[in-house]
């Protein structure tokens, strides 16, 4: 048997050489002709059809193929506009493929891998609508019917899309597509956000997906501030179907307050920010939104403020023009037509102190404020007692409500110290003697 088995080795070891020379003389004959007919016209025009039906564009265009390998590829660029789902644009350059054969048996054109040097990648959320199904030979059913994309990455990238009529998304990015049935799964890790409304923030990972049905945010992480010590997390789900209902939260941490605030605020206020924020809705409509939040300064500062500087020159002390915020704090509820702000919490210790809730009805301002004040800085008040009557934890408390429209914001504390004022003539003179003098101080540098 043994012997039977040693004569048979060599007939064995000859038809294996056998068979992988006739491999390898039909793969070297086969090998020229392969590069030709994929660096040709034809294989392009082919390419571009299928990759453009398979991404869902309309039509694309790539440079001129090189093949680079036996199963793989590259292309100088390939480009695409008005996607009719989850992609709107796509401006690839540098693009390495990686073909698997063995995806003809599942009746698609399959890449592996596919490499992108650099570009843009335009996303939307889109209404699903049918699609155009061209005329196919008879022989179609013998032959892949779509491209598959087992695996895209990019760096850097640029993933862009439209807020409020402006362009802004993640720039200069790497970027990760992956399948998720007949959509795609996007990831991207460093790089910028920019949107508008809102400052740059140094992007640390986003994980989503675009469905015909749902916008997915499984997770944003975003950094923020000079030594990127802020912390911004967000996720969350938005329908873009039928159904288009919208479920997000927010959450913060450490976020300069003066890169959120206008310009003009920007050297005078200080201050990292921490809170979270609920949105919900039917739809992505503001109009419709129940929107509930916290928010919290620590390490307030506030000074170089005019109207700080108006309030030290008639309490006559120079301190209030700088405030240090031991407690900043306060809550959030948006229900259309009406904001509320309220657990108001406001307080530089040992100055004044703020508490209560305010409203705000289609621009209509309404609640009340408790504002209580150290009696060292009601000086300048004649008969502080009557203007705030109760003492409550080293302040004079009074009600102040609030009244008018955000634009033409009204009060009733003034008409109350006015009449304080009526009372006392002689506080009032020296009130005005003491501006006067702050005025001429100003105007001719005195001290």
């Amino acid at each position: 048997m043994a012997t039977r088995r040693r004569k048979r080795w060599p007939v064995w070891a000859g038809t294996v050489g056998i068979v992988f020379l006739a491999v390898a003389l039909v793969l070297a004959w086969l090998n020229p002709r392969l590069t030709r007919y994929v660096e040709g016209e034809a294989f392009r025009a082919e390419l571009e059809k299928q990759t453009a039906r398979g991404l869902h564009f309309p039509a694309g265009n790539y440079g001129p193929i090189r093949r680079t390998g036996f199963l793989t590829a590259s292309s100088d660029r390939f480009r695409a506009q008005n996607g009719r789902k989850a992609l709107s644009s796509m401006d690839a350059h540098g693009i390495t493929a990686t073909f698997n054969p063995l995806g003809v048996f599942l009746r698609r054109w399959q890449l592996d891998e596919i490499r992108i040097q650099s570009g843009e990648v335009g996303i939307q959320t889109y209404e699903p609508k049918p699609e155009p199904s061209p005329s196919r030979p008879w022989h179609h059913v013998f032959l892949p019917n779509r491209v598959y994309l087992q695996r895209v990455w990019s760096e850097p990238v640029d993933v862009t899309w439209r807020f409020r009529n402006e362009k802004g998304g993640f720039f200069g990015t790497n970027l990760l597509i992956t399948p998720h049935g007949r959509d795609f799964e996007y990831q991207a890790n460093g790089g910028t956000m920019k949107l508008a409304l809102i400052p740059d923030l140094p992007l640390r990972h986003t994980h989503l997906l675009i469905t015909k049905k749902l916008l997915k945010v499984y997770t944003l992480d975003l950094a923020a501030g000079s030594e990127n010590i802020g912390v911004v997390h967000a996720e969350g789900t938005a329908g873009v179907g039928e159904d288009k209902k919208v479920d997000f939260k927010v959450s913060f941490d450490k976020l300069p307050v003066r890169e959120w605030l206008p310009v003009s605020w920007k050297h005078h206020v200080a201050g990292a920010a921490a809170g979270d924020v609920h949105w919900r809705g039917e739809n992505p409509k503001l109009e419709t939104a129940s929107v509930q939040g916290s928010l919290r300064v620590q390490d307030g500062r506030v000074r170089g403020l005019p109207f700080l500087q108006k309030l030290a020159s008639i309490t006559g002390k120079k301190s209030i023009e700088e405030l240090e915020l031991n407690e900043c704090s306060a809550a959030l509820d948006w229900k259309s037509p009406k904001l509320e702000i309220k657990d108001i919490a406001i307080e530089d210790k040992g100055k004044f102190r703020i508490e209560g809730a305010l409203s705000i009805r289609d621009k209509s301002l309404g609640g009340a404020i408790q504002l209580g004040v150290a009696r060292d800085y009601l000086e300048w008040l004649p008969n502080a007692g009557e203007v705030f009557p109760k003492e409550r934890a080293g302040y004079l408390w009074t009600t102040v409500h609030l009244s008018g429209t955000i634009d033409n914001p009204g009060q009733d504390i003034s008409p109350r110290i006015i009449d304080a004022f009526k009372e006392s003539p002689g506080a009032f003179l020296g009130l005005i003697f003491r501006q006067f003098g702050d005025w001429l101080k100003d105007a001719f540098g005195g001290d």
